[in-house]
């Protein structure tokens, strides 16, 4: 089903190419500001058929979304063969890919049946940690075979949380080489945490990090490191995990909901429902302002959500689009909901959204 299709049959319009691009700075590469993460069509959690993942990939483009992020890890290759397969016969200028290094995909010499690492997926190989020089060049290697595409557009360290020195040492410096010929557009670290990506923007050749669920409506807490090294250093931040693992996704936040991969406690329930108030007496809705939130920071230019089907590629489209004033940020500063020090929208009346 296209994107059009479901969205007449959902009420919503979708009209391509205006989710606006913003550049990675000092780079040529240029990402809508919508963005569609891929790890969830690598069967994350539960299996996506192959018909829901084609289909979420159309309704991506046909919505304008033009930046898609996968990684070796996100269903051992399953993600990145799926990408590949969807984007062959597109222009190759149109649109921008990531992928990561970090990991090695090699053959599991004692297969059980199953992943073990959250994705539904035979175990015939297995992650293997390598932030070396060669480890880098064979994975990119091994990223355009799965892909079928003649080359990376971005690529980002994968979790080098316990890996610093080789990440920083090798890998890192094999990225900017490969940058600096012509053969990657821009290089950075993708993570869950927001201390050490502050450290690859002040310490090496990074273009660009990846911040997982670090700057959203319940966690500022990057702004203790990675987005004040962004703007003074005049680089670029993608952020992903806008939902912290769902607590922020619907209109009305219920128990047993997910924040960081585990139930959501009490308080940090009571207070997604207190944003959600406000949100409401806004005229927006709390998904809308968590997608919005990030882009209150000039230095983020894209949100990244996962995307299983063309449903959600709908929902998740106009979301991105809905009104949240620039109103609602000063609000939620004010009763103490978000931490006081969160900047100030820097749009014309209503918030960016990484246009």
């Amino acid at each position: 089903m296209s994107a059009h299709a479901v969205a007449a049959s959902q009420g919503a319009q979708l009209t391509p190419h205006n989710i606006g691009r913003r550049k990675v700075a000092s780079t040529p590469v240029e990402l809508t500001g919508l963005g569609f993460g891929a790890s969830v069509i690598g069967n994350l959690y539960t299996v996506t058929p192959a018909h829901d993942a084609q289909a979420a990939l159309e309704a991506a483009w046909e919505a304008g979304i033009r930046y898609f992020d996968t990684a070796p890890h996100y269903g051992l290759g399953l993600s990145e063969r799926r990408l590949g397969a969807a984007l062959a016969g597109r222009p190759r200028d149109a649109y921008v890919v990531s992928s990561k290094v970090g990991r090695l995909l090699v053959p599991n010499e004692h297969p059980r049946g199953t992943d073990t690492e959250g994705f539904v997926v035979r175990d015939d190989l297995r992650r293997q940690w390598d932030f070396s020089r060669d480890g880098v060049l064979r994975s990119i290697e091994d990223t355009l075979e799965r892909t079928g595409l003649d080359r990376l557009d971005v690529v980002y360290l994968h979790d080098p949380d316990d890996h610093w020195r080789q990440a920083a040492e090798e890998a890192m410096p094999a990225l900017a080489e490969l940058r600096d010929q012509g053969v990657i557009g821009a290089i950075g670290a993708g993570m869950n945490q927001s201390a050490m990506l502050a450290r690859f923007l002040r310490e090496t050749a990074a273009d660009v990090v990846m911040l997982a669920g670090r700057y959203t409506l319940l966690d500022q807490s990057a702004l203790d490191d990675v987005l004040p090294a962004a703007e003074e250093l005049g680089k670029s931040v993608v952020a992903v995990g806008v939902f912290n693992s769902g607590l922020l996704s619907r209109d009305h936040p219920t128990e047993g909901m997910k924040y960081d991969y585990q139930e959501a406690p009490p308080e940090l329930l009571d207070r997604a429902r207190a944003i959600a108030d406000v949100c409401a007496a806004h005229g927006t809705t709390l998904p809308a302002a968590a997608i919005a939130f990030p882009c209150t920071h000039r230095s983020i230019i894209n949100v990244t959500l996962g995307m299983r089907n063309p449903q959600q590629v709908v929902r998740n489209v106009e979301l991105h689009r809905r009104y949240v004033p620039d109103g609602l940020w000063d609000d939620l500063r004010a009763r103490g909901l978000i931490r006081s020090d969160v900047p100030a929208a820097h749009g014309h009346g209503r918030s960016a959204r990484c246009l």
